[in-house]
């Protein structure tokens, strides 16, 4: 091995460790099984250097030994992230469709969030006529406790999850709810509503509508909101708004296999 390899291989950098990471990940791919000295040669570098990054995927479960022969593979966690992107794929292939009817039936943006650590990610988008130049949320992670969408996936979580999902609230607007029992007071509302509601809470002018999405197993997978500004979508204009909304998610969550026609 020559001198320019040792010398990389010393050299700080996560970066470097991630790249040599993926590409053992490649490798496996490419020839399905492969024991530490082939992947040293392939990434040239030590054989110490290459146990250390395979250890480190192990743990996450990304390879596993294959057997007793001293071969590594690819591991369950490559199927479980897979299928994770997967499912996201097919919840926007579904939803769409209907997203693109329900903006063209209110006038406004129409988004579809996601559930993602401690925020909500914004996975699609559709504008309506009467959204000029909107905000692309899209690839976005917004906050739980001010969003419409957000109260939509907590309401989805058990006790102990939702107890350890509640850091601090931070406050956005004088609207936001930045105490917990307030919170979760919203979110028994949002239960029993089966919708929910953001006046102006995490931007002054912004009011949003969010209902729940379920898989085939009535989990609240994800959830669709419609939004607009406030002086547009007023108290009477919402329940309308809502009841369009509610019928769009349950086609959404329909589609993804739940309750039965």
């Amino acid at each position: 091995m020559s001198n320019t390899a040792e010398v990389r291989d010393v050299a700080p950098g996560g970066v470097q460790s991630v790249d040599r990471a993926l590409t053992i990940l490649e490798v496996l791919a490419r020839v399905g099984e492969a024991g530490v000295t082939e992947l040293a040669a392939e990434l040239d570098v030590h054989k110490s250097t290459a146990f250390r990054l395979i250890a480190t995927l192990e743990q996450h479960r990304l390879v596993e030994q294959a057997g007793d022969r001293g071969k590594y593979r690819l591991g369950v966690g490559v199927l479980r992230l897979a299928g994770a992107t997967t499912a996201r794929l097919d919840l926007v292939q579904e939803a769409r469709p209907v997203c693109r009817q329900l903006a063209a039936d209110t006038g406004e943006t129409v988004n579809i969030a996601v559930l993602s650590e401690r925020s909500a990610l914004y996975l699609d988008q559709v504008a309506g006529s009467s959204a000029l130049q909107p905000h692309n949320w899209v690839g976005q992670h917004i906050p739980l406790h001010a969003t419409s969408n957000g109260k939509v996936l907590l309401t989805g979580l058990d006790r102990p999850r939702l107890d350890a999902m509640l850091g601090s609230l931070p406050t956005y607007t004088s609207h936001t709810i930045t105490k917990k029992r307030a919170l979760r007071d919203e979110l028994d509302r949002v239960r029993e509503l089966g919708y929910a509601i953001a006046v102006d809470e995490l931007e002054v002018g912004l009011t949003a509508v969010a209902a729940p999405i379920r898989n085939s197993h009535g989990d609240v997978v994800a959830s669709m909101s419609v939004s607009g500004p406030t002086f547009r979508l007023t108290a009477d204009r919402v329940d309308d708004v809502a009841r369009r909304l509610v019928e769009a998610a349950e086609e959404v969550s329909h589609r993804l296999g739940w309750g039965h026609r």
